[in-house]
């Protein structure tokens, strides 16, 4: 088990190699517009998940998967050098599901919005079923 905060440092020096490579070295025309948006490390450092986001349609996203697979090969040694650590750990691509999970937030939060401003709306003509001022008043002798 390696110090967590090893990994932590690790893994954002990773991240930072994967950026670089995709924005320089690897010039697949299968490769859309992808942002790395996380790069999680096992305990014991032999495993980096990578976790990345696409911005386009399904057509895209799986050229831009495909894209990555085939050039896992030439990330895993850059990193490799770029790290040096003694054993480079293997890489997993992973698609980030933010963008979905955000959108569907997004959708809820409109929602609610919308129940709030029927229930305002509907609180705006309505009276009290009794009087105004419900409660007893102490009583006046004259």
């Amino acid at each position: 088990m390696s110090d967590p905060q090893r990994a932590r440092r690790l893994a954002e020096r990773i991240k930072v190699i994967v950026a670089k490579l995709l924005d320089s070295r690897i010039k697949d025309p299968r490769l859309g517009f992808v942002t790395i948006t996380d790069v999680r490390m096992t305990g014991d450092l032999q495993h980096a998940s990578i976790f990345y986001t696409v911005l386009g349609d399904e057509e895209q996203q799986a050229g831009t998967q495909a894209a990555l697979e085939s050039a896992r090969g030439l990330i895993r040694s850059e990193v490799g050098k770029g790290t040096g650590v003694r054993l480079t750990p293997t890489i997993e691509f992973i698609p980030d599901a933010l963008p979905e999970s955000a959108a569907a937030i997004d959708d809820a939060l409109r929602r609610a919005a919308a129940a709030d401003a029927e229930i305002a709306e509907q609180a705006a003509t309505k009276s009290y079923a009794g009087e105004a001022d419900p409660y007893k008043k102490p009583r006046v002798d004259e």
